[in-house]
């Protein structure tokens, strides 16, 4: 999960928008056709609707692309026009180790919104196969994938890189009505340009209708059931499919999930609060070595980062290229926060401040949160694809007033004194033209699912623990796993009771007892 941001919606190849109304014949398998399916499966189950036969029995052509092979298949555009035109979805594979052992597919999800399961399963170098467990590597294929509007399939396109930066990096701290509506048309003009670019897509890449090409690519790998491992976002994205497709759940698990059945301003203010813990945190460590750029006082070393922000606001922290913004920082330092392995260079870019009053370290930081390099170039597609997602998924709200949003200002601020005017910066997707068509808004249809789990981190700054319990207590056939720590997540960064725990349920079907805690 991204950091949420109520000022400017806050990452691989832009691109032209392919549409193609184009799908396997409807002849190639019917609905009653009892052959197997490719590779020897059962054919899979379908949604039983006749406009989605196609969708459904289309057979993936996968061919190699670097260590791993990939194929794209097509989904409806419009999911509530499922027989009109369709987008290209890419997805790849690593094939299960002991192949006569193979238990099915495992579809991976990183997060975001806006992150690409493509770069996460087939970079082998450091991507998902590095750290998952070798239970699981054995044997199932893992699928990753980059959902509608990510990446490779079908990408929205916001603008030029000078636009998103203009868009994204803006600091400018909301103090006025005026300010508020000249925010909010920023969002309106900035979301048309989206459309302009993109098309359609743009009104059509939210949750449920990514969720919703989840069940078509379990169909189409010969799945009878979904198996799913969705990290941040990624569990949101596992729930909605839990509630819409109760009956093909087959193992899944979600790490580090935030509730987003809450109030959009809760949702803010708890992440807020989380990553004020996750800077406690780092603070304690860092004051506890022998050597730490920042003072031995706990307070006066949060005073010392506050006053780093208001200058970076005020007049910017200079680089040998661009200034660092109080908003350019703020990405420097929670980066960092995302795992307590990143807390080093979070010193190093202190020290650099303290000792010389220059910023490239931050600057180098904030730049690869955001896929960008030091020409101010983004790398990928991924922050146009948070935005746009977010704001599909953010219900429409009455517009509120500057008492009001003063008013979250101030909340914002009591929970995180650091931070927080940051998350109260500007009015999020307020002015945003278009919401979900079919959002999810209660989960009560995914209790008749088979069990399944949530892994929750107690220190995780992006979805605080909090949000993961309150989510698991709505599905009474979840169980909640809790680790321990700090950081963003835990299966494949915590320890080896969490592999053991998700492993052992993925390969063994043993689902880990309620409560526990590694």
């Amino acid at each position: 999960m991204n950091v949420s941001r109520r000022a400017a919606l806050a990452a691989t190849l832009t691109g032209t928008l392919l549409l193609t109304a184009c799908l396997p014949s409807l002849d190639q398998v019917s609905p009653d056709d009892s052959t197997p399916w490719p590779g020897g499966h059962p054919a899979p189950s379908w949604s039983g609707d006749p406009t989605l036969l196609s969708v459904y029995t289309q057979v993936p052509a996968w061919s190699p692309c670097g260590d791993v092979e990939c194929a794209t298949i097509q989904v409806p555009l419009d999911w509530s026009d499922p027989g009109g035109q369709t987008v290209g979805l890419v997805i790849n594979r690593v094939s299960a180790r002991v192949p006569g052992e193979r238990l099915g597919s495992l579809l991976v999800n990183p997060g975001g919104p806006g992150g690409s399961g493509l770069d996460f399963v087939g970079n082998l170098d450091y991507g998902f196969t590095t750290f998952a467990g070798d239970e699981l590597l054995d044997h199932y294929d893992v699928i990753g994938f980059d959902p509608r509007g990510v990446g490779q399939s079908t990408p929205v396109n916001c603008g030029t890189d000078a636009e998103l930066n203009d868009y994204f990096l803006d600091d400018e701290v909301v103090e006025t009505q005026a300010q508020l509506d000249a925010a909010r048309q920023r969002n309106v003009d900035f979301a048309e340009r989206c459309r302009e670019l993109t098309g359609p897509l743009v009104e059509n890449v939210d949750t449920t209708s990514a969720a919703r090409d989840m069940d078509v690519i379990r169909a189409v790998v010969g799945d009878s059931t979904l198996n799913y491992l969705g990290y941040s976002y990624g569990s949101q994205l596992g729930a909605t499919y839990v509630t819409l497709y109760p009956e093909n759940v087959g193992h899944v698990v979600l790490d580090g999930a935030e509730d987003f059945l809450l109030p959009t301003d809760q949702k803010s203010l708890d992440q807020a609060s989380g990553f004020e813990h996750a800077l406690d945190a780092y603070i304690a460590d860092c004051i506890g070595k022998s050597r730490c750029p920042l003072p031995r006082d706990a307070d006066l070393a949060k005073r010392t980062i506050q006053d780093m922000l208001a200058e970076a606001r005020d007049k910017g922290i200079p680089t040998d290229s661009e200034n660092v913004n109080g908003t350019l920082l703020v990405y420097g330092i929670v980066v960092t926060l995302y795992d307590e392995g990143s807390w080093s260079y979070l010193s190093s870019a202190f020290e650099e401040v303290v000792e010389r009053g220059t910023g490239r370290t931050f600057l180098e930081l904030a730049n690869w949160y955001l896929d960008r390099d030091s020409d101010g170039h983004y790398f990928t597609n991924a922050n146009e694809a948070f935005g746009a997602i977010s704001c599909l998924d953010t219900p429409a709200e009455p517009l509120q007033t500057i008492a009001e949003f003063r008013d979250f200002q101030r909340r914002a601020e009591d929970a995180s004194p650091t931070l927080g005017w940051w998350f109260g910066a500007g009015p999020g997707c307020e002015g945003w033209p278009w919401t979900a068509k079919d959002p999810v808004l209660d989960v009560t249809a995914g209790a008749s699912a088979a069990p399944f789990l949530f892994l929750g981190t107690t220190g995780d700054p992006a979805t605080p623990y909090e949000g993961t319990v309150s989510l698991a207590a709505k599905f009474p056939n979840a169980t909640l796993i809790t680790y321990v720590g700090e950081g963003h997540t835990a299966y494949g960064r915590s320890n080896q009771c969490i592999v053991n725990a998700v492993d052992g349920y993925f390969v063994n079907d043993i689902l880990p007892a309620s409560g526990l805690t590694c």
